[in-house]
């Protein structure tokens, strides 16, 4: 059975009349009428029975052409569908991180599909950690992630997009509420609130506690900064936390960190030699544009 076939079929059955579907369908009715003897044959029942000159579709023929009508429409939206993603449409699937949910990626999708060449394109978002986040990126289930570098990730390309700035956050209360900066070492004064274990920022920041050789009293670790920014609100302790746009300064006082610079470099992600759809390839050359442009992160923007 070919989709010819099944094309053939639908077209006698619409004009009962085999002349008539042959000219329609622009070839010699013995042709026609051979392909649907053949069609016949393999499915083992008679799909049409004479009337005076024409013919009609028999019980079996009816309930065949439900099935065919079904077939042949999903097999034009497949092949709309396509056209659509080798040309201006498709769908983006996009991960990252806690830290840019709020403002970083619907502002930069908002202002993708502003442009006249990408308002057939539609996206979906998957928020977590880096490491689930390249792993999505490598079964395939995402196409571009925003998140950390990681090394030894050589089937990746990693492009620096945004670079944020680490700060501490103390609640209102706290006798460190009093400054607008504090250093490093007060990390061992106070209980601290630390990003979890398993994500970047849990791996990263126990690393620089290591590099310092002091060891914080972490109360409770959270996946995100606003289950941090929680806890440090109710007192728990203090918080060396990316400085994100969803941190308020009436319910947690910011401080800058006065004795050294710390930054967390989030990355775009996207599989090496790797088919990509166009709208995808242009979503990586409109973010490149952007971070040369000048693009930097600023919660306060």
């Amino acid at each position: 059975m070919t989709l010819n076939q099944l094309k053939y079929f639908q077209t006698v059955a619409r004009f009962e009349n085999f002349h008539l579907a042959a000219s329609e369908l622009y070839i010699s009715q013995p042709s026609l009428s051979r392909s649907i003897a053949a069609l016949e044959k393999e499915l083992g029942v008679i799909l049409f029975e004479k009337r005076g000159r024409g013919i009609r579709l028999t019980k079996s023929g009816f309930l065949f052409l439900e099935y065919v009508d079904r077939i042949l429409s999903e097999y034009e939206i497949a092949v709309y569908k396509m056209r659509e993603l080798a040309n201006s449409g498709g769908r983006i699937d996009v991960g990252y991180v806690f830290p840019l949910a709020n403002q970083f990626i619907p502002r930069m999708v908002r202002k993708f599909l502003s442009l006249e060449e990408n308002k057939n394109i539609t996206f979906s978002f998957f928020q977590d950690w880096t490491f689930s986040i390249l792993d999505e990126i490598k079964k395939s289930h995402l196409d571009v992630g925003f998140c950390a570098y990681v090394e030894q990730e050589e089937e990746l390309e990693f492009f620096p997009v945004v670079n944020q700035e680490l700060v501490f956050i103390a609640p209102l209360h706290s006798p460190l509420a009093e400054s607008s900066e504090a250093s490093i070492m007060e990390l061992t004064k106070y209980p601290v609130i630390g990003y979890h274990r398993l994500s970047w920022l849990g791996s990263y920041t126990r690393k620089l506690y290591r590099r310092l050789g002091i060891q914080p009293e972490i109360v409770c670790e959270c996946s995100d900064e606003n289950a941090i920014q929680a806890m440090v609100k109710d007192g728990f302790g203090i918080a060396l936390i990316t400085n994100v746009q969803t941190l308020d300064e009436n319910h947690v006082r910011i401080l800058k960190i006065s004795d050294m610079a710390l930054s967390h470099q989030i990355y775009m992600v996207w599989m090496k030699n790797h088919y990509h759809i166009p709208a995808i390839n242009r979503f990586v050359k409109f973010m490149k544009n952007q971070t040369d442009a000048g693009l930097n992160f600023n919660p306060e923007s």
